[in-house]
């Protein structure tokens, strides 16, 4: 059910079966993954609205996902899912996180604070670069 939401919220910016289908292992939460990695799910009365997921490693977490149901977009869970995240990884100990974003999901992680760093190359498509963001979790 998690995976299956992670792909309708990545499907909301008009991507083609081709480009759905290259990223179909990206947008799927693997059992295994439970164990090595801390994950939240966003949930009202039994439906679920949405997934984060981080992994921490040494005093760096990376943002493995975080996606909303599409009819919960603008409604405050991103916002809820990001904050559970930031506060996760400071609890385990990151310093920063970092954020491999989609483009058009970019300017959401800007918002909630976090600064550009450059570009990741995309694990589903090849040549594709994606906006490669860092969010700083302890102040100096």
């Amino acid at each position: 059910m998690l995976s299956a939401l992670c792909r309708r919220s990545k499907a909301v910016w008009g991507y083609d079966n081709d480009f759905m289908k290259a990223c179909h292992s990206e947008l799927t939460i693997e059992p295994c993954e439970l164990r090595s990695s801390s994950i939240a799910v966003a949930e009202e009365n039994g439906s679920i609205l949405g997934v984060a997921q981080i992994k921490v490693i040494g005093s760096e977490a990376d943002l493995l996902k975080l996606f909303v149901e599409p009819t919960m977009l603008r409604c405050g869970v991103g916002m809820k899912l990001f904050h559970w995240a930031t506060s996760e990884a400071t609890a385990m100990g990151a310093d920063r996180m970092v954020i491999e974003a989609d483009p058009d999901a970019a300017p959401f992680y800007r918002r909630m604070g976090a600064k550009d760093c450059g570009l990741a190359p995309s694990g589903s498509i090849p040549g594709r670069a994606l906006p490669k963001l860092v969010k700083e979790l302890r102040s100096i």
